[in-house]
This record gives C-alpha cells, sequence and structure tokens, in this order.
C-alpha cells in the first residue's frame, strides 16, 4: 500500500461498551478515527478480547459490521466479543452517526453509505471481509456485495431494509421522517421528553423485549442519546438518511436492492425476527429465494436488532456461516 493510500488515524482510545444491549461493561473497545477522501469514519473493535491467531489456524480474518439508521458502531458491542476468536472485527460509524461526522458533500444516500463501505475497505486494504450489516447498513452491504464482489467474502445481513411493498404500520412513523421538516418537527412536538423517554421510546421500537436491556445498559443508551440530541446535525442527517432509504426503495433497473441481491456471489446469512416492527418477518422468504443458496435464521422472539438481543444465536450461526465457507473452499481446491 503506497503512503498516499494509507489512512490518517488518529491515536485509538479505549473505551467502555456502551449503547443499548442485553449486558453492559466488558472487556472494553478501541475507537479511532479514519481520515478518508470526503469523510472521516471512527472504527469500534474489541480490546484484547482475543488473541491473534487461533489455535492451530493462521490470522483471524478480517470482518467489517455496519449498523442501521439512527444507530452506530456501539450496536455490535455485544456480538463481536463472541466472534473476536474467529475474526478480527471492526464495527462502522457511517458518517454523520455515533462519532462519524458528516460527510463533506451532504449526501447520506443508501449508495453513499455503500461507498463509504467501499472507501474504507479499499483505503485500508482489508478486504475481502465477512460483511454484516443491519437495517439500512444491511442495504448498504448488500449494495456493496453487488457492485464490489472482490471485497466481500461471506455477507450477513439481519433485518436488512430491502424494499417491501406494503411495509408495516408500525414502520409508517420511521418512514415519515423522510418528508421534509417532519425531523425538525418531531423534535418540536417532543422537546419535553428526556434522554431517557426517548430511548425507551426507541427501544421498544427495536427490541422484541425491551425488558432485556439491563439497567446498566439503559444508563448507558441514555447518555449516548443526549450526547447526539447535543449535536447540530442529528436531526438533519436522520431526515437525510430516511429519504435515502425511502428512495433506494423506489429504484428500478439494476439499481434496484432485489435485483442486487440477486446478484450477490458470497455464502449469505439472513437473520429475520419475528417481533420486528421496522423489517417485515414475512420478508424473511423473499430474501431466502433472492439470495442464492443463502442460510436463514429466524428468531421469534427478536425485534429489530437481533445481534443486541440474541448475541449468541447470531454468533453460533455466524459461526456455522464460515465453517460452511471453510469447508466449501476446502472442497473447491480438492476439485482443482
Amino acid at each position: 500500500m503506497s503512503s498516499t493510500e494509507s489512512p490518517d488515524t488518529r491515536a485509538a482510545l479505549p473505551v467502555p461498551p456502551a449503547g443499548p444491549g442485553p449486558r453492559a461493561g466488558g472487556a472494553g473497545e478501541t475507537v479511532r478515527s479514519v481520515n478518508l477522501p470526503g469523510l472521516t469514519v471512527t472504527v469500534r473493535s474489541p480490546d484484547g478480547t482475543a488473541p491473534g491467531r487461533r489455535e492451530g489456524s493462521g490470522p483471524r480474518e478480517p470482518a467489517l459490521f455496519v449498523h442501521g439508521l439512527g444507530g452506530s458502531s456501539q450496536n455490535w458491542s455485544a456480538l463481536m466479543p463472541l466472534l473476536a476468536d474467529r475474526v478480527d472485527g471492526e464495527a462502522l460509524d457511517l458518517p454523520g452517526f455515533g462519532y462519524s461526522p458528516p460527510p463533506d458533500d451532504g449526501v447520506y444516500s443508501v449508495s453513499a453509505q455503500a461507498r463509504a463501505v467501499i472507501r474504507y475497505l479499499d483505503t485500508t486494504g482489508h478486504g475481502p471481509v465477512h460483511l454484516v450489516g443491519n437495517s439500512m447498513g444491511g442495504a448498504a452491504v448488500t449494495r456493496v456485495a453487488a457492485v464490489r464482489p472482490d471485497l466481500v467474502r461471506t455477507l450477513t445481513l439481519i433485518s436488512p431494509a430491502l424494499p417491501e411493498l406494503r411495509p408495516q404500520l408500525s414502520a409508517v412513523p420511521t418512514a415519515l421522517l423522510a418528508v421534509p421538516g417532519i425531523a425538525r418537527l418531531f423534535s418540536r412536538l417532543t422537546r419535553e421528553w428526556t434522554p431517557e423517554r426517548r430511548t425507551r421510546e426507541v427501544l421498544s421500537l427495536c427490541y422484541g423485549d425491551p425488558g432485556r436491556v439491563t439497567p446498566e445498559g439503559l444508563t448507558s443508551a441514555v447518555d449516548e442519546y443526549a450526547r447526539r440530541l447535543e449535536l447540530p446535525y442529528f436531526w438533519e442527517v436522520m431526515e437525510r438518511s430516511a429519504r435515502g432509504l425511502v428512495d433506494a426503495y423506489t429504484l428500478g433497473g439494476q439499481h434496484n436492492l432485489w435485483r442486487q441481491a440477486e446478484r450477490v456471489l458470497a455464502p449469505t446469512l439472513l437473520v429475520y425476527g419475528g417481533r420486528d416492527r421496522l423489517v417485515g418477518y414475512r420478508m424473511a422468504r423473499r430474501a431466502a429465494a433472492a439470495f442464492r443458496g443463502a442460510r436463514l435464521l429466524t428468531l421469534p422472539e427478536a425485534g429489530h436488532v437481533a445481534m443486541m438481543e440474541y448475541p449468541e444465536a447470531v454468533a453460533r450461526a455466524f459461526r456455522e456461516l464460515l465453517d460452511s465457507d471453510v469447508t466449501e473452499k476446502t472442497a473447491d481446491a480438492g476439485r482443482s
């Protein structure tokens, strides 16, 4: 890698895990900012949770985790340590989310988010990776896998935001954020809400059972929500990102997300929750048909963020995907 391609990376800061999840605390994480052409992204990884090599194997393969609308890299804090013996995992804050500032061009389309992922992988030279996405991030990484198969070793999608002709009624308020002015109106109508109330509303929308969030996890989530509400661009990013997602639902031709799903060559794992109020559970069947040879994990009690509610179940399915990928490559090598 030439010096012009090397990312400008700030000193890493060890921070404790945060965000709503079934537990808090743990070994800690490392967070760093990476300057890329036209944007800066924050990258989070488990700190000291596993050695760099598994016994009897080579170096761990890289994995990249991408969050959904309104989320951040902290959404993966429960799952990544469970996989640290198998993959060298990193979670990305998409531009404008988490600790990543807005992109220079102010564009928040799904294609722009996919370009951010591609730019990070190209600049750091980490590809091909095991690519994992949730919700809006699932739509973005589907596009990445379709247009840059060289960057993707396997693809895991957790409640991916793929177009639904008849979305659930519970998902309509989120879609309305795409309407110009609605986000600002909502902020004014709810200006008396405390950060705790806002956080509980989000949890009730995203979790199948919000009671799975520990008191420590709730406190961390409230603090993080309060921090982000103070950002001058918070509501603008939410509005433009929601609009970008709605626009992606309407694209036809080769840019249609379902058409791109059919082009994905990487082994794919699909995870759907039976209590998901944002992505219809019924979409699991269509997704399984669209992604060739996909594995499907359905969790009847899970909501929209299965990796936070049921990280152990998601980790087991991910390991099985990796094992099958290794077996297939070994068989291919034998045939050649």
